[in-house]
């Protein structure tokens, strides 16, 4: 059983394999000796989503645990995570979503965006707890800074904010893997 520390974060861009990479890693480092949790960040909202969050299931095994936390991922990987068990994050970009309309604020279409006073506190909770947390984490997000810069404040606001929070998390992980196309290539760190 593995009891170091040890972070992985796996982005990719949309339909890129990046969560079969991220599911496949934690199964090989669980060898089946270790629980694996699936901290899930998605909310059913419509049936498009219901289908996806439908299929992520079905590709897990049934041993792993599930939990969906859609704010507070910090204080819950804290709370969750021991030397004996990973955590697979999915995903920081829908997590950051999450963050920006929790309020259910109207943003301009233009202009400065000011998020909600949680975003702050809740984005310096997830990086301490990586640094932090006892167990093995497996965190996936989306590349979405290599398109067309978006039109409108808050989309723009929302690439810009999505690549600071990779480079952050990119930062402490262990290992940060890019997947296109199914395949990964390993950025920082070694393959597990």
């Amino acid at each position: 059983m593995k009891t170091t520390h040890r972070t992985s974060l796996i982005f990719g861009g949309a339909r890129s394999g990046k969560s079969a990479f991220a599911e496949q890693l934690a199964s090989r480092l669980s060898d089946g000796n270790q629980q694996v949790l699936y901290l899930a960040t998605a909310k059913a909202g419509d049936t498009e989503m219901q289908e996806r969050i439908a299929h992520h299931r079905e590709r897990r095994p049934a041993d792993w645990g599930t939990l969906e936390q859609s704010l507070e991922l910090g204080s819950t990987i804290m709370a969750r995570s021991r030397a004996d068990n990973i955590i697979l994050v999915d995903c920081l970009t829908v997590w950051l979503s999450n963050l920006l309309f929790s309020e259910s604020t109207n943003f301009p279409e233009i202009g400065h965006i000011t998020p909600p006073p949680q975003f702050a506190v809740q984005r310096q909770a997830l990086l301490d707890a990586l640094v932090q947390a006892p167990g093995q984490i497996i965190l996936v997000s989306n590349e979405v800074g290599m398109g067309i810069v978006p039109m409108g404040a808050v989309s723009r606001w929302f690439v810009d904010e999505a690549g600071r929070l990779n480079q952050s998390v990119a930062a402490i992980a262990d290992n940060v893997v890019l997947v296109a196309a199914g395949l990964p290539l390993y950025l920082k760190g070694q393959p597990c």
